[in-house]
Order: C-alpha cells, then structure tokens, then sequence
C-alpha cells in the first residue's frame, strides 16, 4: 500500500500533486493511509485490492473511509469490479468528497460515484444533508450488464468553474469515455473519500477495489473576501492554503489603504487566512490582491489574483472622549418646540470608527439608582448623533433621528447635575457637570431650550464651551448643534490646592480636565524635605484631581510644598513652569479654631445664600464631616453637612459654603474668589431677617456660632437684599458688634476674598483708642465706620458710652451699662439714635465706667471726626 502526504514546500517542483494514491500494495488498508469504518468486512486479497468479506445478509452496507481534502481543480480516479449482477440491491458508492468519515449516516453530505443500482449505470450524485441524493451526470443506463464481470475505471474532473466531468473505461484501462458534464457548486469542500458497498447475501465477497487516487494541480482560488474588524479582514480560499502561507502575498489596493502587517491561517477551517492592517479599513469597497499562495500540495498561482469586499464599519467599543454627550434638556417646559421629555444627546465625532455602545452605562455619580445602560445591537455611526432618553418617551422623538430608549435614564435636574457615560468595563467614557448659568440667557434657562455644546473637539471644557440652543424650536436633538463653532481649548491647567487625604497620600485639585496617563507619571512631582511620590493618579470621574502616594508619613500641621513640573489637560495643553501648592496632614478642631467670617442671609432674588467660614488658627483642619445649623424658633436645630470629602483649610484660610457657588460668583463678579468655594448639598434654612448660624466639628464639636440679626445691618441702607455681613476683626468675638454690612464698593459681599470691612486689631496699652479718628461712613469700604478699643485694668467693670456733637448735644447712646470683657472694641458707623447720618463734624465720646464690687467710677472723653469725601 502506498500513499503520497506531500508537504507543499516538496512538491513546487512537481507537475501533478497527488493528495492520495492507494493501490493497497502493502497489503494493510488500516494504516498509512488508515481506512476506519467497518473493517471486519473487508480484506486486502492476494491480487492486492481491497475486497469485500462481510456478512452473507441481504441488505448488508459496508463503508471504509479515509482523510483526503478536496476542492475545486481536483481529479479523483479508482478501479472497481463488481462480480455480480448490479441491481437495486447491489451496487457500489464510490465518496469522492464527503464532510464526514460516516459514509452511511443520512446527514452525510457530498459527491459519490455509484456504480450498479437498478440503471446498471456508472453515475455522479450529490448529496445534501436531508433528502434523496440528485444527479450531477446521469450516466448511460446499461453499460454495467454482465452478471459475473461488471469491471470499470472511473475519472471525475472537477474545475474551479465547478463543472464536474464523469468517464470511464469498461476495460479497466485509461481509455475514457466520458458519460457527460454537469455544474454544481452546492459542496466546496470534503474531508473524505471513500465507499460503501450494498449486497445481497450470495454477493458478500464480490467487490473488489484499487487504484484510489485524488489529484490537485490546481492552485488556490480567493473565492471570498470579509471585513471583521476595523482592522481586520478575512480571504476565503476554495481550498485548505499552506501553513507558510505570509503578509507577502497580500495587499489592498488603492492609494492610501492601510499596509498589511500580519496574516493568519484560520486554527479550524484552514482555507481561510485572517489579515491585520496597520490602521483601519477604508470604508466602502475594498479589492485585496493575492499572489503565491500554495495549497497543501504546493500549487501556486503567481497572480495576481483580486477579490473585493466592502467594509461597512465594525463597531468598536468606545474610549475616553469617543462618545460624547453634547446637548442636554433638562428642563422640559414650558414646551417651545422640543418633544415635552428630558433628553441628552450622544454624539460620536469620529470621522471613520463605528461606535458599539452596548453595556455604556448612563449614570449620576452619588445616586442610589441603577444606571441607565444602552442595550446590545446599539451603534453610533461615524459622526452621527443620537437622543437618548427614557425608555416610555421614545414616541415623543419618531422622525428626528436616532433614538435610544433606556430603563432607569436619570431624572435631570434643572438647575445642574453630574452626568457621567461609563464604558463597561469602568472606564470612564465622558464626565459633565452642567449648570443653568450655562445658558447664558435668563430666559431660556426657565425651560423649553436646550443646553448645546458649542465645539465637539473641545469637549473637557465646561461652562464657555456650552450654552443655550439658538433652533426655533428650543434644540437640535439627534442633529448637529445650532450653535456649533470653532472654540478651542489653548490655556493650560492650573493648580488649584494640594491637601492631604491621609497619612501617605495628597490629593492635587486642578482647574480643569486632564490627561489621566500623562499626569500619572511620578517624575512629575516633587516634595519639599526629601519625600518622594511613589504613585500618581487621575481621579475619575471628571479627573480635575490627582492622588499622590508618598514614600514616608506625615506628620500633623507640618507644612509641605508640592511642586509640579509638567501638567496636561485632555486636550493637550501643557504648563510650562512648575506649579507649587502648601498642604500639610490635618489637625483636631478646637473652639473657636474656625470662626464664621460672613454670612449672606437675604440674597437677591433667584440667587442663594452663603456662609463664609475663617480657619483663624495656625493649623491645618479638614472640614469632612463637618455641619452648619441654624437655631430654629422653637429650639431645634436645622442641620445640614458640609461635605463629605477631604477638604482642608490651612491657617488664615477662607471657605465659601453655598449650594450654588456659580450664582454667588455670577452674583459678585469682581469681589469673589472662585477657588474658595465649596459646593454644599444643602444649607440650613437661614431666614431673612434673623437666625443663628454655628458650625461643629465632626466630633460634634461646636467650634463658632453668630446670632445674626437684619438690625445689624448699616441702618442708612435702602435695600438690604444682596448684602451681607462681615466680620470685622478676625480675633474678636462672634458678636454683633465685629459685624458689618459690606461695603458698597465690592458690590456689598466678598465671598472667599478678605472682608471689606475688615480691621487689624490696633494694639497698643492705652486703656481707649480710637481707630480711625477721622471716618467717612459712605459704605464705599475705606473707614466707613470707627472703633474704640480697650484694655482693661481689671474685670468686671460696667460702661456706658455716650456721642455729643460740638454743641454737646445727644447724638447717640452707643453703649448703656453693658459689662465689659478685659478688652474689645465698640464700633460706631457714624449714624444717630434716630438712624439719620450724623453730620461732618467733631464728636466727642463719653466713656463712664463703674466698677460695681467696689464703686470706683471712672469718665473718659476722646474725640472723633465725621467726614466726606468730595
């Protein structure tokens, strides 16, 4: 027996190929090549063919097989004599190309010569999985007729047009006749020959078999191309290519496609390659060229061969800043135009890569319910938009475009909300904190319009790359924005604050988005007294702030500076020098450590309240877990937390607590401080015209605590909405004589910026001082009121304070019979005691003092000047 398994790289010389050739001259048929089936029922005789040796039982099939793969361009030929009678009962099934070595199983399915049956006939047929088998060539009925010698060679032709030619020769011989042509492409590719034979009893050694033999000269045919990926396409050959098969032999025309860089034959199916490109496809038609791919047996064609396909786009899974959010409704009515439902708008601003946004989850961080997640089968197309909304209002958007309706898509709030698209694997996919100052437009943040982003390559930015539609009809859902412009980010992240958020870790804040991979670089950071940064983070979800692990602890209220060389944000831009912050590891909170330093309890109408807290110690306190509370009239407390993160206050440091930090800033536009903000959940109801403001501690400490009233207020003010009170000396009491209306000049507020109103303690040992002696009350922020200040020689002193003009006439009774703490101020802003501005002029103070345990009293004078400034 002999067989010819060729490796392709051995046969490139030869002219024919064979894939097998058995002649059973070794007289084995069960190795070299193995046969399997039924084995018992055959035997290699002494003339060295394969002969039947079953079961003398009618009806008997016996079926042997063997591996061989063929295709298109392939030759099979074999000998067979069957010694008796052919009829429906006896004939031969010669396989030449069958998916499965179970010949006789009825899902086989393939091409088989029968030689016999009732036609008496030699014959081609195909056979599909279910039904009967069908003819490719019907051959001459007849031509088998002899009762004892019905010897025949069969040749079958297959050409890659898959035509199939079916001849014999009745002699034995190679002297064919054919028995004509036929065209059928229903079964590419077999992975065995072989045959079954069916007997009647008398006939159970009376086929004889030899000279199998299956020729491929053909090389491989592209008979199919396929996009898989971006990267990636597939080229289906009409046969099983060698495994040597390289990225040399490919190559996508036309300018500019993409180079070819990898190539891999299919593990299962090996008539299919699978090819890697350096870049994406190109989308629409595609023509591949092949050149010299062998089959297994080392037929090439030197080609060039081409095959097109068309690549459609593949969908592929979102990154940082792929998908972006770009229109918000969040306030529905009144309806101007748009659908009467809360939407956002998706937008995907690549020019080439298909979006899959399926298990993108649309959340609201902090909030307890599920997120909104986007079903499978959801795409974004290659700058296309979409609306996405709540799973019952996407009728409310049939005819604007595309729609994605989602279970649990969060509730917007009007005013501003945290909106953040998560990929799902985690990853943050685009962060927005949105506010209705966006607008930019009183009218249309009241509702019906939507919130737009001005430009798309810009996308980090907040507040000045958004704001109200300029459509008629209040939006541009699932359609490019109307306000859409060229709006580029140039300016580089600064760095706001540095504060430590443990023992071994410091939390950078900086003033707008960044690179998450550029700033986790370690080198970039350097501590002052030899501590080194072992770990640098983005924090997610809108990554305004980087972690910091440290190599060594730190210890409480110790300053460090951070010095950070090299900052960028989402969009690339860098800073150039370093950037320095302080921060040191927090310390406990003592009463009166933290002071209330202002306070805005009747703001303008559609603005907020806000209360500014003084860090007036020399250490360092984190304010996490901390409240504010106002004094209700019945004597509860209306409790509120300040936040629940690290927020650290170093000595001297100012904090504006407000619920809206945008409309307190919008409100006083040039005498805030923006960085000394901290956006609250919720303030204590202060109420307009009294209330009592404290702050505690975490511990539940009461560090300070104001009872404020309107009557505080400068008496000559015609509208006290919008103007707050301040502190006026850092250091002394939570009274309501070291308060003071603001100053006119600064708008009438300071959040976050020194108080207008604020005063040095002026020192000294003289028991009375006055600070200054010269006053011009005109509420524009330059000594717009007078202090007198005292250091007692003793306590328990009484005093009563007494203003006369030059006349000696009553102006104002400023103190009556008040006890007096060892030393302090009084102040008077230069009104009478019937609220009238005093006029310019000279006054004299009368300062009496009683000391009642031992009845000493004691008078002083000192004189003061109202003036005007001209």
């Amino acid at each position: 027996m002999k067989i010819y398994l060729l490796l392709a790289a051995l046969l490139l010389t030869l002219s024919a190929h064979a894939q097998l050739s058995e002649s059973f001259a070794d007289g084995d048929f069960t190795q070299n090549p193995t046969w399997t089936g039924d084995v018992t029922g055959f035997a290699i005789n002494a003339q060295k063919q394969l002969q039947t040796n079953g079961p003398a039982t009618t009806g008997t099939q016996l079926q042997l097989a063997t591996p061989c793969q063929a295709v298109t361009g392939t030759t099979w030929e074999f000998w067979v004599n069957i010694k008796n009678a052919v009829s429906s009962g006896n004939y031969a099934d010669v396989w030449l190309l069958a998916d499965r070595a179970d010949l006789k199983t009825s899902g086989t399915q393939g091409y088989f010569v029968r030689v016999g049956g009732t036609p008496k006939e030699v014959a081609l047929f195909r056979k599909n999985a279910t039904g009967s088998p069908a003819y490719v060539v019907d051959g001459q009925d007849n031509t088998l007729t002899s009762s004892t010698n019905n010897l025949v060679r069969v040749r079958v032709t297959r050409s890659v047009q898959n035509v199939w030619t079916l001849e014999r020769d009745l002699t034995g011989g190679t002297t064919f006749t054919t028995e004509g042509t036929g065209t059928d492409a229903t079964h590419q590719r077999g992975g065995y020959v072989g045959v079954v034979v069916t007997y009647s009893s008398a006939n159970s050694q009376k086929y004889f078999f030899t000279d199998f033999r299956v020729t491929d000269t053909t090389p491989p045919t592209p008979i199919k191309a396929t996009a898989t990926a971006a990267r990636q396409f597939d080229v289906t050959f009409n046969e099983p290519v060698a495994p040597s098969v390289g990225a040399a032999s490919f190559r996508l025309m036309g300018g500019g496609a993409p180079a070819i860089v990898s190539v891999e034959r299919d593990a299962t199916d090996p008539a299919v390659v699978h090819l890697t490109c350096a870049a994406n496809l190109p989308l629409g038609s595609n023509v591949v060229e092949v050149r010299q791919v062998a089959d297994l047996y080392g037929n090439a064609s030197a080609g060039p061969l081409t095959i097109g396909f068309v690549n459609n786009g593949f969908a592929v899974a979102p990154t940082f800043n792929q998908l972006l959010i770009t229109e918000i409704l969040a306030n529905e009515t009144p309806v101007v135009g748009l659908p009467a439902s809360e939407y956002v708008e998706v937008h995907n601003p690549s020019a080439t890569a298909v979006l899959d946004l399926a298990g993108v989850r649309l959340l609201k961080p902090g909030s307890t319910s599920n997120p909104a997640v986007f079903p499978a089968g959801a795409v974004l197309l290659p700058g296309e938009y979409a609306v996405v909304c709540g799973s019952t209002r996407v009728g409310q958007f049939a005819g604007l475009g595309k729609v994605f309706g989602l279970t649990n898509f969060p509730s917007l709030t009007n005013a501003g909300d945290q909106l953040v698209l998560r990929a799902r694997t985690g990853q943050t996919l685009f962060e927005i904190s949105y506010s209705d100052t966006w607008y930019k437009d009183s009218k249309k943040k009241n509702g019906g319009w939507a919130l737009e982003m001005v430009d798309t390559a810009n996308p980090c930015a907040g507040s000045g790359n958004w704001t109200a539609s300029q459509d008629p009809s209040g939006g541009t859902p699932s359609r490019a924005n109307s306000v859409r412009a060229t709006n580029p980010d140039q300016t580089p992240p600064a760095l706001l604050r540095a504060l430590a958020t443990g023992p071994t870790t410091v939390r950078l804040f900086f003033g707008e988005k960044l690179d998450s991979a550029a700033v986790a670089n370690v080198a970039l950071y350097t501590l002052s007294a030899g501590a080194t940064v072992t770990r640098a983070a983005a924090v997610a979800p809108d990554f305004r702030a980087v972690d910091l692990t440290l190599g060594a602890t730190l210890q409480a209220n110790q300053p460090r500076t951070v010095s950070v060389q090299r900052t960028v944000d989402c969009v690339g831009n860098a800073t150039g020098a370093a950037a320095t912050a302080t921060f040191a590891l927090p310390g406990t909170a003592a009463p009166g450590d933290v002071v209330i330093n202002e306070i805005l309890f009747n703001p303008r109408t559609y603005a907020v309240d806000f209360v500014e807290l003084l860090n007036r110690s020399d250490k360092y306190l984190d304010v996490q877990g901390w409240t504010l509370s106002n004094q209700k009239p019945d004597g509860t407390l209306d409790t509120k937390p300040v936040t629940a993160a690290p927020y650290v206050l170093a000595p001297r440091q100012l904090v504006v607590l407000t619920e809206r930090p945008d409309i307190v800033q919008a409100q006083y536009p040039t005498s805030h401080n923006a960085a000394a903000f901290l956006q609250v959940a919720a303030l204590p109801t202060y109420p307009d015209d009294a209330g009592t403001v404290s702050a505690s501690s975490a511990a539940g400490v009461l560090l300070d605590r104001y009872a404020y009233d309107k009557s505080q207020h400068l008496a000559l003010l015609g509208d006290l909405n919008g103007v707050s009170l301040e502190r006026i000396r850092a250091d002394g009491p939570s009274v309501a004589g070291n308060f003071h209306s603001a100053a006119s000049t600064v708008g009438y507020a300071t959040p976050g910026r020194p108080n207008s109103q604020y005063q040095d303690d002026p020192g000294g040992d003289k028991l009375f001082r006055l600070e200054p002696e010269v006053f011009t009350p005109d509420e524009d922020g330059q000594q717009d009121f007078t202090t007198l200040n005292y250091q007692l020689d003793r306590p328990g002193y009484a005093a009563t304070v007494t203003i006369y003009d030059a006349q000696g006439r009553l102006i104002r009774r400023l103190v009556r019979n008040e006890t007096l703490p060892l030393s302090g101020f009084v102040q008077w802003d230069g009104l009478t005691d019937q609220g009238r501005e005093a006029s310019v002029g000279t006054y004299v103070l009368l300062i009496e003092l009683l000391h009642p345990a031992s009845g000493e009293q004691r008078q002083y004078k000192k004189t003061v000047v109202v003036g005007a400034r001209f």
